[in-house]
């Protein structure tokens, strides 16, 4: 599916594919779910540049960047902080987790327990924690990618749903083409410990974040993303729907992706190219494996549109 981006926003994607070359698509998906106010999970084998990818895309948008480690042992005051006793001012005093971060990468987050995994819940919806019955506001913009490795793996907890459902949405990145790995293997790309230029301002993530909002759906291009959502529920494929969170986060990528070419409206290749990728960790096939093509070929088949 062709798209073009906007000249605004390709010299972010060209400064991050210097570290990640070949993978100018995700990159570009990575922005515009960003833009959309969503968070992204990043499923894939380790090696294939998901921690690349995000530390770069913190640093071209100039975001603090904080990364978190999950582990088995990782309890959920690891990572939103914790209250402690000062004995010397006589009170407890609230010490700040690593999550007080604009930008969070909780890598390998499926290597914690669901109870620590669940700890992010609040953050990821709200902007806020709570510790003790007392709320905490996170940075602004508050954007997580978390990266999770196959299940099939040792020592892996599968995400609960209502986690799952806090990510706008998910894919994979792959392994490199052969042309593109050739370049790695020959040294010809930009070294991952280089930092990237920031190249955009607060005022302008601000004002980008509003503009994805403020694109046109048509009413005709709405029915059609009901109707997905409708099929997702109905057609009887799927153990279940997508919720309305979930419709939700399919309009603003829509949204989002348009705005990253350069439109003020959505189209249907716009809603068909997302479609996957919000849906693919929110749906399962009652029989078989599920993959975003599978999903996006079952869908589209019997879902479809020429506006």
């Amino acid at each position: 599916m062709n798209y073009t981006i906007a000249p605004e926003f390709t010299p972010i994607i060209d400064a991050i594919e210097i570290h990640l070359i070949g993978k100018r698509e995700p990159i570009a998906l990575s922005l515009a779910t960003f833009f959309a106010g969503g968070h992204l999970l990043l499923e894939d084998i380790p090696g294939v540049g998901k921690t690349t990818l995000a530390k770069h895309l913190s640093q071209v948008l100039g975001l603090d960047y904080g990364r978190i480690q999950f582990t088995s042992d990782m309890l959920p005051s690891d990572i939103l902080g914790v209250n402690y006793y000062n004995q010397k001012e006589g009170s407890f005093i609230f010490k700040q987790g690593p999550i007080f971060t604009s930008f969070l990468l909780a890598d390998e987050i499926n290597r914690s327990m669901p109870k620590t995994q669940s700890a992010l819940l609040q953050a990821m919806e709200e902007g806020v924690i709570t510790i003790d019955a007392t709320p905490y506001t996170l940075p602004k913009p508050f954007f997580v990618i978390g990266t999770q490795n196959p299940h099939e793996e040792v020592g892996t907890f599968p995400l609960p749903t209502s986690q799952l459902d806090r990510f706008m949405c998910s894919f994979g990145i792959g392994y490199p083409d052969r042309e593109s790995e050739r370049e790695i293997l020959k040294g010809e790309t930009g070294h991952s410990s280089i930092v990237s230029d920031t190249l955009i301002t607060p005022q302008q993530i601000e004002t980008y974040m509003k503009e994805a909002t403020m694109v046109t759906i048509s009413d005709t291009l709405l029915d059609f993303l009901q109707e997905i959502i409708a099929y997702t529920r109905e057609g009887g494929v799927f153990e279940y729907g997508i919720s309305t969170r979930g419709a939700l986060a399919l309009t603003a990528m829509t949204k989002s992706w348009a705005m990253l070419q350069g439109r003020t409206y959505a189209t249907a290749d716009d809603l068909q190219r997302v479609t996957p990728i919000v849906c693919a960790h929110r749906l399962r096939f009652n029989e078989g494996n599920t993959t975003a093509k599978r999903i996006h070929h079952e869908i589209f088949t019997h879902v479809r549109s020429d506006k």
